[in-house]
C-alpha cells in the first residue's frame, strides 16, 4: 500500500499544482507537505546565517549544516506521521541528487513509497518562475536537471506541455 508520494523537480516544475490535484482525486485524504512548508516554517536567522540556506540572486541555493539538521528532523517526522497512518505526499527539490534521495529513503524505510519524477523544460520553468513572482529568478533553469541526477523513480511525469491534472491522474494510477 502506498502511504507516502515523494514527488522531486526543480523549483516551478509544476509540483505544488500536481499536489493540490493529487489530493482531489485521490480516494482518501493526503497531507502535503514540502520543502516550501520547511522553509516557511524556519526561523528568518536561518536565511542569514552560513549554517541556514541561502538563496542566491543567481538563482542558486546554498544550504549549510544547521539547515541539515533541520531537514533530517523534519524527514523524520514526515516519516513518522506516515508511519502513524498519515498518507502524504512530499514536494521535494532534490538538490543533493541521489544524497538527498538517501536521506528520504533512509528514513521511509519499510513504507510503501511511489518515487515520481516531476519534469519541466528549463525554459518553460523558467518562464512559469518569472510569471509566479515569488521565486529567486534562475532558480527554475539552475535545478531542472540536477534535480534528477542519480536519482531512481517509479514514474516520471513532465508539465512542459501536459497539465498539472493529467500528471496526477497518471500518478494515481499507480498508488495502491
Amino acid at each position: 500500500m502506498t502511504q507516502v508520494i515523494v514527488l522531486n523537480g526543480g523549483s516551478s516544475s509544476g509540483k505544488s499544482g500536481i499536489v493540490r490535484c493529487l489530493q482531489a482525486v485521490l480516494p482518501d485524504p493526503w497531507l502535503a507537505l514540502g520543502t516550501d512548508t520547511l522553509v516557511e516554517a524556519m526561523p528568518a536567522s536561518m536565511q542569514v546565517s552560513d549554517g541556514g540556506i541561502e538563496f542566491a540572486p543567481d538563482g542558486s541555493v546554498l544550504v549549510g549544516p544547521a539547515f541539515r539538521a533541520v531537514e533530517g528532523a523534519w524527514i523524520e517526522g514526515v516519516a513518522a506521521m506516515a508511519r502513524a497512518g498519515a498518507r502524504v505526499i512530499v514536494d521535494e527539490v532534490f538538490l543533493g541528487g541521489t544524497d538527498s534521495q538517501r536521506r528520504w529513503r533512509n528514513a521511509l524505510g519499510g513504507l510503501g513509497v511511489l518515487w515520481v519524477g516531476v519534469r519541466c523544460d528549463a525554459a518553460v520553468a523558467a518562464g512559469r518562475e518569472v510569471a509566479r513572482g515569488d521565486r529567486t529568478v534562475g532558480m527554475a533553469a539552475s535545478q531542472a536537471d540536477v534535480v534528477h541526477r542519480g536519482v531512481t523513480y517509479d514514474l516520471e511525469v513532465d508539465t512542459t506541455r501536459t497539465e498539472a491534472m493529467e500528471c496526477a491522474r497518471t500518478i494515481a494510477a499507480r498508488v495502491e
